[in-house]
């Protein structure tokens, strides 16, 4: 919210949801909007996860009607909202500090203590029973009192995944269609949560495009995807996050020439694709975390364009739409020449997909002798008829989405 407007504001944010919902946008991940704490703050502002009270509002966003109000404009134009929820720790001067310290985790004198070296936040005791209901009441606040749609839980295994699984059971009954989204890749977290992040995926695949790991080393991750989580479980691919782009690098410094191409395998593959905020106007710097830092929208708004093309096939193409039941099939073939190449496909519906995120220029003839038929590429709106074998030419960060069309 501080660096998506000049302003930094929920009513200027709220300029911005027309031209979200065109690019295909369905559901907003809020990062904390709560205050932040000043004992031991970091840089002018502070960090979004010190977090001071967790049933109020950041002064500096606005106040509590115009939180409401953001979220009753998005529900009007269709989007869902959902709130960062940071259950592992918080500011040092919480208001839970003065009426509950035993909420907190204390060393031998009695002084709260930070968690690893996160030194403007401290660790909640999680074997106390009232803290963890505490938590679990401020929840039901923004779901009862404004109508949120759901929870990305910030490092969610750092929380014991009972309290996860007690805060769903009590507040499912508030609102039966709520969204979980877990920063984790511990798979036993699914039991509470929906969606969790692909971690794994993007530090292999970043290591690829570097030439740190080999192409078989995404095979293989991919493989581990499909194959040690819960057939139904979500997982959310990305090119990059606050973390990523405040810490390590933008998505142009971490992938190169193949943004786009990854882009569109988180569209296209089993999963939730994730934009980080400024990325459809190619971001192309590391925004500061703790200061104020505002997008540059100029940088290149062809990009909007581009998502709204791959968000509304994502959503139209029932080959994508029908989830886990058409599971992409990697086409050997390609696998063979290191193109990451899939097919999708239902009764209705068929799509191919040919990733060139290698450094090579490939040329080469495919055999997809059970994929035959009239094709549409997606971006370039050619049609074209494939037969038994396909001849590809694709410089390094090409990409090519094909629909069937008859």
């Amino acid at each position: 919210m501080r660096q998506f407007t000049e302003a930094g504001t929920f009513n200027a944010f709220a300029e911005h949801l027309p031209r979200l919902k065109d690019m295909g946008v369905d559901i907003l991940w809020l990062m904390p909007i709560h205050p932040i704490g000043t004992v031991n703050r970091k840089g002018t502002l502070g960090s979004y996860y010190s977090i001071k009270d967790f049933r109020d509002v950041n002064p500096e966003y606005g106040n509590k009607e115009d939180f409401k109000q953001l979220i009753q404009q998005a529900h009007t134009v269709g989007m869902k909202v959902i709130l960062d929820w940071v259950a592992n720790h918080a500011a040092w001067d919480n208001v839970w500090t003065i009426d509950h310290p035993d909420f907190f985790e204390q060393d031998e004198a009695g002084r709260f203590k930070a968690p690893y070296d996160w030194e403007d936040v401290i660790q909640f005791n999680h074997q106390h029973p009232l803290q963890q209901q505490t938590m679990i009441d401020a929840m039901k606040y923004w779901i009862t009192d404004f109508d949120i749609d759901g929870f990305r839980a910030d490092l969610a295994h750092l929380t014991p995944l009972p309290f996860w699984i007690n805060a769903r059971q009590q507040t499912t009954p508030l609102k039966k269609d709520l969204i979980w989204l877990a920063e984790t890749e511990d798979i036993p977290y699914h039991e509470a949560f929906d969606i969790s992040f692909t971690w794994q995926w993007m530090h292999a695949s970043e290591a690829y495009c570097k030439g740190q790991k080999s192409f078989w080393d995404l095979v293989q991750t991919l493989a581990h995807y499909k194959n040690d989580f819960p057939e139904k479980a979500l997982r959310m691919y990305f090119t990059s996050n606050h973390d990523e782009n405040s810490w390590n690098s933008t998505a142009g410094e971490k992938y190169g020439i193949n943004v786009k191409a990854l882009s569109v395998f988180n569209a296209t593959w089993y999963g939730i694709p994730m934009i980080y905020s400024g990325e459809e106007a190619g971001l192309n710097k590391r925004l500061f975390f703790f200061d104020k830092d505002p997008i540059d929208w100029s940088v290149d708004p062809s990009l909007h364009g581009f998502y709204k093309t791959l968000l509304h096939v994502r959503k139209e193409n029932p080959a994508i739409s029908a989830g886990y039941k058409s599971f992409p099939v990697l086409i050997e073939d390609a696998i063979q020449h290191q193109l990451l190449a899939y097919s999708r496909k239902t009764d209705e519906a068929l799509i191919l997909v040919f990733l060139n995120i290698s450094p090579n220029h490939i040329d080469c003839t495919l055999n997809i002798e059970n994929l035959p038929g009239s094709y549409r590429n997606v971006f370039t709106q050619e049609e074209m008829y494939i037969g038994a074998t396909m001849r590809m030419n694709m410089a390094p960060g090409d990409f090519i989405l094909l629909q069937k069309i008859d």
